[in-house]
């Protein structure tokens, strides 16, 4: 009996302990599985990863650091520029992946409605401690302009004007709310809108001429060191407390997170400060460094920043992230004779840029003599155009559509186009788009005539004036933009000085084209009847080629009148800011009607100023 005992319960230990060791077995293989899950290479879909930046810079810096890391990892990153609310309508159709300029609460409005139906998920918050809000220079601050309900006593100083960012951006909506409710007394104010760059130079305008000025402002950014600025209190009730105090998060479309994982952890992991974002922010900005090159050095200045977002990250290909180099993953680019040439770059863009400076510096009282002009005529028509009775002045332009035309078709449809116009609520920004074009016009003919004529008469000036015409119907709008905008700061003056350059080729070849093609027995008949130069031209000349020059003042004001959504972007107003709106905010109803005035604009000029056809004078 004893023997059996013991040999039972000598079986019982050694049964639990076979049974103890297989547990452990099982999770060994348990856990050498997850092991070769987390490495496992992920899907060659997810190689690409779409990112969205959406034209701020610290979204440019957050987005360029995540993609430096993302190359280095093995993966091919695409960033590609669009405003918050296109982000999220692109992230629910699956056309991109990852947005790390999610600020709130301030985009709250733009984000609920994709979290409400699981299209969109938050990963983390990358940033906390931001600012978002708006703000003032110190000298005005200490004038007394330090609150909400301090701007309406500057108004007249500031020109009853607050500079925002891009058109459609949440903290324009803000300050648009804040007009539209007259909150604060604010109903007398406008919000000029353009982008960042273009409210940091109107910010540096104003500071270096010790003027008052309000704008949109946040932080991190280097404008917090560059000037140096107050942010305004009491805007807790639409930008939330502590000036505007922001959260900015980490967004991925639906299923991401799960399709790629690996990268998933990284997203997980990366967490960014104030600080570094400044820091970069200053290279690009100040120190004009590309995104790729300021990330590059920052992320190889602060090895152990990037230990710690690269914990549990493996490369796409599952080698450990530890042991890859500040350089792998980069595309090698050119070799051999073209990385000789690309490192000898010519310093054309830099060489430029101290031109703008050194012609900012010594010709401030030139500028301000031409925007005080360029302005007082601009604004003055609009002025006056707003201070005729609108049906007077629909009677008015009707009139003269008979008057050029003698078309009762013609007048009949002017009059419908005001009409709808007014009835779709464009008629201020119609009014301002007239004003623009019309000074714009008249300014290019001016210049353009006389261009014209001389081009005509000397067959070498206009030879050598031809490759500048080709230049300035070729080079992009955006270009010729940022040196109007630096020397000119925001408002319709770049816009008006951006849309000459662009129509003023017109007139300049229509006239050359039209002088020079006067048929020779009139030339001949004239100078028979001892014709002086001047008679000829005004007796022979002109009056062959009018119908010549006529056809480029109709080019001219269609080339004017394209330029209403460019001259939008720099402040200019008129019925292109609806149209970049709605392009920012996703609103096809706004942009479609924006856009159908606008085309039933330039169809009444260009039927009221076409040259007449064969027979009529």
């Amino acid at each position: 009996m004893i023997a059996s005992s013991t040999i039972s319960s000598a079986w019982g230990v050694i049964r639990r302990c076979l049974e103890a060791a297989a547990l452990a077995l099982l999770c060994l293989a348990a856990l050498n599985g997850v092991t070769r899950a987390a490495t496992a290479p992920e899907p060659a879909a997810c190689r690409n990863v779409r990112l969205a930046d959406a034209g701020w810079t610290d979204v440019t810096v957050t987005t360029a650091l995540l993609s430096e890391l993302l190359r280095r990892l093995g993966y091919e990153p695409h960033t590609t520029l669009l405003s918050v609310p296109v982000t999220f309508a692109v992230m629910k159709t699956g056309n991109i992946d990852v947005f790390l300029g999610n600020w709130m609460p301030a985009q709250t409005r733009d984000r609920q409605p994709y979290l409400d139906d699981g299209s969109l998920v938050v990963v983390r918050e990358n940033l906390a401690g931001a600012k978002y809000t708006l703000a003032v220079p110190a000298y005005t601050y200490a004038a007394g302009l330090r609150d909400f309900a301090d701007i309406l006593r500057f108004g007249q100083q500031l020109n009853y004007a607050i500079y925002g960012i891009e058109p459609g951006n949440d903290g324009n909506h803000h300050i648009l709310t804040l007009i539209q409710s007259n909150a604060y007394g604010l109903g007398a104010f406008h919000l000029i809108e353009s982008s960042e760059q273009g409210m940091l130079a109107q910010v540096e305008r104003a500071v270096r001429e010790h003027a008052p000025v309000v704008f949109l402002a946040w932080d991190p950014h280097p404008m917090n060191l560059r000037f140096e600025l107050r942010y305004l209190s009491g805007g807790e009730a639409v930008f939330g407390r502590n000036f505007g105090g922001a959260s900015v998060y980490t967004d991925a479309r639906a299923g991401y997170l799960s399709e790629c994982p690996n990268v998933g952890r990284l997203l997980r992991n990366l967490v960014f400060s104030v600080k570094g974002e400044s820091e970069v922010m200053d290279a690009i900005l100040n120190r004009h460094r590309l995104p790729a090159v300021a990330a590059s050095d920052w992320l190889n200045a602060h090895p152990d920043v990037v230990t710690t977002w690269l914990t549990g990250v493996s490369t796409f290909d599952a080698r450990a992230a530890s042991a890859v180099s500040s350089t792998a993953g980069r595309r090698s680019g050119a070799t051999g004779f073209e990385a000789w040439v690309g490192s000898h770059k010519l310093p054309v863009g830099d060489a430029v840029a101290r031109l703008i400076e050194y012609v900012k510096a010594h010709g401030r009282l030139l500028f301000e003599a031409i925007s005080m002009t360029v302005r007082g005529c601009v604004d003055g028509l609009t002025e006056l155009l707003r201070a005729v009775p609108s049906p007077l002045l629909i009677g008015a332009l009707a009139a003269l559509a008979w008057l050029l035309r003698r078309s009762v078709a013609l007048v009949a449809f002017v009059i419908a186009v005001f009409l709808f116009i007014m009835n779709q609520g464009y008629w201020d920004a119609t009014l301002e788009t007239l004003s623009l074009v019309t000074v714009a016009s008249v300014a290019s003919m001016v210049i353009g005539v006389p261009l014209g004529i001389v081009a005509a008469h000397r067959p070498r000036f206009f030879a050598a004036l031809r490759p500048v015409l080709d230049l300035m119907q070729t080079l992009p709008t955006f270009v010729y933009l940022i040196p109007t905008l630096v020397l000119f700061g925001l408002g319709v003056v770049p816009g008006l000085i951006s849309t000459v350059v662009f129509a003023l080729p017109a007139p300049i070849r229509m006239t050359q084209l039209g002088v020079s093609s006067v048929p020779k027995p009139l030339l001949e008949a004239g100078q028979a009847f001892g014709a002086t130069p001047l008679q000829m031209l005004w007796k022979v000349e002109l009056p062959s080629a009018a119908p010549t020059i006529v056809a480029g003042v109709t080019q001219c004001i269609m080339l004017s009148l394209s330029m209403v959504v460019i001259a939008a972007l720099v402040g200019a107003g008129g019925l292109g800011v609806p149209v970049v709106r709605a392009l920012n905010t996703v609103q096809v109803g706004m942009g479609f009607e924006a856009g159908f005035v606008i085309v039933l604009l330039a169809i009444v000029l260009d039927r009221m100023t076409r040259p007449p056809g064969p027979g009529k004078s």
